[in-house]
């Protein structure tokens, strides 16, 4: 049983010097985590359900209503771990268990996304955790349906590959990128989880590696994740949308995403709109001795060098989007969330 503060005590959240990157950005009272199994580092992973607020039956291009859901609603599905064939086995519950969790995951398989995750992790592990950026950020994929619709995407830093499913509900491939073996390995095991989702929609997701810090795509076949010269071929020919959600929060990770997403946009074969998603975090910094937005800050100051950037070949024209849009997936959309859009453009 997982058990966190109240809602009020969650609307200001400040992260101290010593603060654990856990739970917090999961408000779930009254709601269970299913404990499936331990990671190769020993880490608890937890399976659990986020609901949609829309039916495919139903969908149109204009959206579906949502309203303004205060917490995040996660109810647990009766399935430990996923397979090479991505059916869940049978966990090891009681018939009592069995009954609950039934009870709790009412709803068609179309109206959930199953998704493994961790609770808390050293910094450096933090893609392994659902953050609400990546739930804002599947929010506005499924609002802005027309930007995704058909398209060939990529996510950069994609966690749990919670935003990448979702995309695949309307774009044609999704390339779903990271670093580290355990987490792509996280990222195939919940898409496998939800295939019946982008299967749905006709779109394919890949999971590959993509590590910020390399100029190129890795070739090589014996690494897991590795990328096809036909797949590079097809990213470079095809893709029109970028999009990256809680990926912000160390300066030189930072800096290294924006050079991958400018390095990016200049080698490929059409114009690109990059959609970022970013929570404005406070922290108490000692060199200040006061609450600051650090990691925020240098965000923002990134945002203004490439709109800045002049090459004779692109330009980047930069664009806050507003939250207001319908909200189609149930949890807590705070007012430190932010959405930016980037676009793309040859220079004419």
């Amino acid at each position: 049983m997982v058990q966190l503060a109240p809602a009020a005590a969650m609307d200001e959240v400040t992260f101290r010097s010593d603060t654990v990157l856990s739970d917090v950005h999961l408000y779930t009272p009254n709601h269970r985590h299913l404990m499936v199994r331990l990671n190769s580092v020993g880490q608890p992973v937890f399976l659990s359900q986020f609901k949609l607020l829309w039916s495919q039956d139903s969908w149109t291009d204009s959206g579906a209503k949502g309203g303004n859901h205060g917490d995040v609603h996660t109810k647990e599905p009766p399935s430990a771990e996923t397979g090479s064939t991505g059916s869940p086995p049978r966990s090891g519950h009681t018939q009592e268990e069995d009954d609950i969790l039934g009870e709790e995951a009412q709803g068609s398989p179309h109206d959930i996304i199953r998704i493994e995750h961790t609770m808390a992790t050293p910094l450096e592990d933090v893609g392994k955790q659902v953050w609400r950026g990546a739930l804002l950020l599947a929010d506005y994929i499924l609002f802005r349906q027309d930007l995704f619709r058909g398209c060939t995407a990529l996510e950069l830093g994609a966690g749990t590959g919670l935003a990448s499913i979702i995309a695949a509900t309307v774009a044609r491939t999704v390339y779903c990128t990271d670093v580290g073996a355990d987490l792509l390995a996280m990222c195939q095991r919940n898409i496998a989880l939800n295939s019946h989702l982008a299967a749905a929609g006709g779109g394919v997701v890949k999971v590959k590696e993509l590590d910020w810090l390399k100029d190129n795509l890795c070739t090589d076949p014996e690494v897991p994740f590795s990328w096809s010269q036909e797949e590079i071929s097809d990213l470079y020919d095809h893709t029109t949308v970028l999009f990256a959600a809680e990926v912000f929060y160390d300066d030189d990770l930072t800096d290294a995403v924006f050079k991958t997403l400018s390095r990016l946009a200049h080698r490929l074969k059409n114009a690109c709109t990059a959609i970022l998603s970013v929570e404005k975090r406070l922290n108490f910094t000692l060199r200040h001795l006061d609450v600051t937005c650090e990691a925020y800050d240098h965000f923002r100051s990134c945002l203004r060098a490439l709109e800045q950037l002049a090459d004779g070949k692109l330009r980047f024209v930069v664009e806050p989007v507003e939250a207001s849009f319908p909200q189609l997936l149930v949890y807590e959309r705070i007012q430190q969330l932010e959405l930016w859009k980037i676009i793309a453009e040859p220079v004419t």
